[in-house]
């Protein structure tokens, strides 16, 4: 249980929405979250919506009006987990350019050890087995 719960809330949409639900003071209708979490399609911000109130991460409130008008909030729960996952995200933020030098020098260095094929990068013919 405790796997399968990391797995679906650290990935890169759940946190990304309850990031942007612990910015807003007040509960963010579908459409102002789905412009906040960068990236997002419609139909991916709904499964992870319902997989967090699911988790009892957030609360959906549906407002009897026409259209219904539908707000998500964090629950208590949301709220301690993003106290927690802050620091880490803001230091994840700090190191972006650190993070963008060491994946340019791993690249440059795997371009650069990488040899010339001396068969124009066709596959090796198979050796000839002879019998003994």
């Amino acid at each position: 249980m405790l796997r399968e719960i990391v797995g679906q809330v650290a990935g890169k949409w759940p946190m990304w929405t309850l990031y942007e639900l612990s910015q807003s003071d007040e509960p963010l209708r579908f459409a102002r979250l789905l412009e906040r979490v960068t990236g997002v399609s419609q139909k991916m911000l709904t499964q992870t919506l319902r997989q967090l109130e699911r988790d009892g991460l957030i609360t959906r409130t549906v407002y009897p009006e026409v259209p219904p008008r539908v707000e998500y909030a964090l629950t208590e729960d949301g709220r301690e987990l993003m106290e927690q996952f802050t620091p880490f995200w803001f230091w994840i933020a700090g190191k972006i350019p650190n993070f963008e030098q060491s994946r340019a020098q791993f690249d440059e260095g795997r371009t650069l050890s990488l040899k010339p094929s001396s068969n124009n990068g066709l596959p090796r013919r198979p050796r000839q087995l002879t019998r003994s």
